[in-house]
């Protein structure tokens, strides 16, 4: 667990960042921004103390923005102690106030500075509890049954066309899906892992595992047409 030194020393990056940063020459503020958060922008593109003193009340926005989001989630986590939500949230305030101070030029004003930055300690919180969740577990391959899957209330016709179905989908992905495809859909799609804890765990990133369902979802389609089942789809269903 780190320190309160080391959780402190986290708001400055040992690798310069925020060195290279005051070199650069920030681009113009979008117009129409209020005050306050026309005043951040300019204190934390600012050099020296100015930029030093609104990075540690950055900071300190964040790990409140942490702290809530890890105390609104930790019921479902008895396991962990106090220490352990704490540390979480500290985390997740550095590495979102990283993520802040290399994305300002991307901040365009639909809501307040704040707001904006806010987000980013809720997203880093929820993904760390989640991450936390998984640690330690076997991430599960195959469903333990394919039958968990099928509607319980459906007619007997309905049933049999479903349990058709779901044979189809097993042939099709053990056929059709590489075994990295099958992996990750089987993981994301049918057994609930979630795609940050799955990217940790593949040491790949959320786009890249985006790309590699999107790619075993499309086959999976193609197999099942070409063997006689239509399948509708989300949009499709919709306009109906």
């Amino acid at each position: 667990m780190l320190g309160a030194k080391e959780k402190r020393s986290s708001i400055r990056p040992a690798d310069g960042t925020m060195e290279r940063m005051d070199s650069v020459s920030p681009p113009r503020s979008p117009s129409g921004l209020d005050d306050e958060s026309r005043a951040w922008l300019s204190d934390l593109r600012n050099e020296g103390q100015p930029r030093e003193q609104a990075t540690a009340r950055l900071y300190e926005l964040l790990l409140r923005a942490a702290r809530f989001e890890v105390n609104r989630r930790k019921a479902a986590m008895a396991h962990l102690r106090g220490d352990d939500f704490d540390d979480l949230a500290h985390q997740a305030a550095s590495d979102a106030l990283m993520a802040v101070l290399s994305k300002l030029d991307d901040f365009r004003g639909d809501s307040r500075f704040t707001t904006w930055a806010y987000k980013f300690a809720l997203l880093e919180a929820a993904v760390k509890l989640r991450r936390r969740a998984w640690q330690g577990r076997e991430l599960p391959v195959e469903p333990e049954h394919w039958s968990v899957i099928a509607d319980s209330a459906a007619s007997p016709v309905a049933d049999a066309e479903q349990r058709a179905l779901l044979d189809q989908i097993q042939e099709t992905i053990k056929a059709e899906l590489s075994p990295h495809q099958r992996e990750v859909l089987l993981a994301i799609a049918v057994n609930g892992v979630p795609i940050d804890v799955m990217a940790e765990r593949l040491n790949t990133t959320r786009g890249a595992l985006y790309k590699t369902v999107h790619d075993a979802r499309k086959k999976l389609r193609a197999g099942l047409d070409s063997a006689g089942f239509e399948l509708e789809s989300r949009e499709e269903a919709a306009r109906r």
